[in-house]
């Protein structure tokens, strides 16, 4: 199957995917989530179809995320319920990669920034690039961490998951790989003969064995140890006075955490601390209806507006944060945010396993 943005196309024992809007960094539109689904539940039927492989184009990035202005321009328009078929779609794609019957292997170089990484993390194998540049930058523009982020950042070392999500910082191949974000390193060039062995019948881990080498050492490594003391408990008053504490005690790297921290939107950084606690024990599903649940809430909200407008449209870097200040977020408005949807919630088809 074959669409102006995505290209579904079965390649040898491979069911081949191409995100194909490189003069957008690939970012997804709801078409290009509908054109992955559909490809993904035929795939899972035809015994042909050993594996799945998604790669971008353009070389600059895999995905960099969703289509925000869009997302944006209907809500501003309060077409709410159009911003939510979106999310719905992509959250229930989110689901099947993560319950996919079939190797899942993720092409992964350049940009991997949000949507990018709720169509590749949740798959069985996510190789990096040398050029890979990791982020869930959600918070800088008065949104959340989402497309699973609620199950998957929990659960790396460290509390690295937390510092991921309430920063917005952006890793490399190094640090993707240790922290298990990425299961394997080949050169990024050599992806295209990884990617002409991936369409041959065998054993996927062999195949991506063959090309895998030592990835570079990532840069957080010296740092973990006052990521998790900070990051941890995921609370605000606490973390601001750990980094404050290691700042004034000479760490350049919590100074420059702490100022990553002020510049993003209050409000979002309390959804990603509490996202990270309810994220621990939650199954996949929980997760995605979690976030759910706050998408149809933020997306009433003006800071996703006015990080927008800062970020993407005047690009003044300037938001005007409401409430403005750490400090002064007000609990009862987070805890809104979590609570149930009724006969609104997210539902998967087939069952919570589909």
């Amino acid at each position: 199957m074959a669409m102006s943005d995505i290209i579904c196309e079965r390649r040898g024992a491979a069911g081949f995917v191409l995100l194909n809007r490189p003069q957008a960094l690939n970012a997804l539109t709801r078409e290009m989530v509908q054109g992955l689904d559909a490809a993904l539940e035929r795939w899972a039927c035809d015994p042909s179809v050993e594996r799945v492989v998604i790669a971008g184009m353009g070389g600059r990035a895999f995905c960099a995320g969703g289509d925000i202005r869009l997302l944006h321009d209907q809500g501003l328009a309060e077409r709410f319920d159009a911003q939510l078929d979106f999310y719905r779609d992509e959250y229930r794609l989110n689901q099947r990669i993560a319950r996919y019957p079939k190797p899942y292997v993720a092409l992964l170089d350049g940009y991997v920034m949000g949507g990018g990484v709720g169509v590749s993390i949740h798959g069985s194998h996510r190789v990096a690039g040398d050029r890979l540049a990791f982020a869930m930058p959600e918070v800088s523009i008065g949104f959340f961490p989402d497309v699973g982020a609620t199950f998957f950042l929990p659960r790396l070392p460290d509390a690295t998951g937390a510092y991921l999500a309430v920063t917005g910082a952006r890793i490399g191949t190094g640090d993707a790989v240790e922290l298990g974000l990425a299961t394997a390193h080949v050169p990024s060039a050599r992806f295209a003969d990884l990617t002409l062995a991936l369409e041959a019948p065998g054993d996927t881990d062999a195949i991506i064995e063959a090309f895998r080498a030592a990835p570079p050492t990532g840069t957080l490594g010296p740092h973990r140890a006052l990521i998790s003391a900070a990051f941890g408990p995921c609370q605000i008053s606490h973390l601001l006075l750990a980094l404050e504490q290691a700042a004034a005690e000479g760490s350049a790297f919590a100074a420059d955490t702490l100022a990553l921290l002020r510049a993003k939107s209050p409000t979002s950084v309390a959804l990603g601390l509490r996202q990270m606690t309810e994220g621990r024990s939650a199954d996949i599903e929980a997760a995605l209806r979690i976030e759910f649940r706050i998408v149809a809430r933020i997306c009433r909200m003006g800071d996703f507006y006015e990080g927008v407008r800062a970020v993407i449209i005047d690009k003044d870097n300037l938001p005007r944060w409401n409430p403005a200040r750490l400090e002064d977020v007000d609990n009862r408005a987070i805890d809104a945010c979590f609570a149930p949807l009724g006969s609104q919630e997210l539902t998967f088809a087939g069952g919570e396993d589909r």
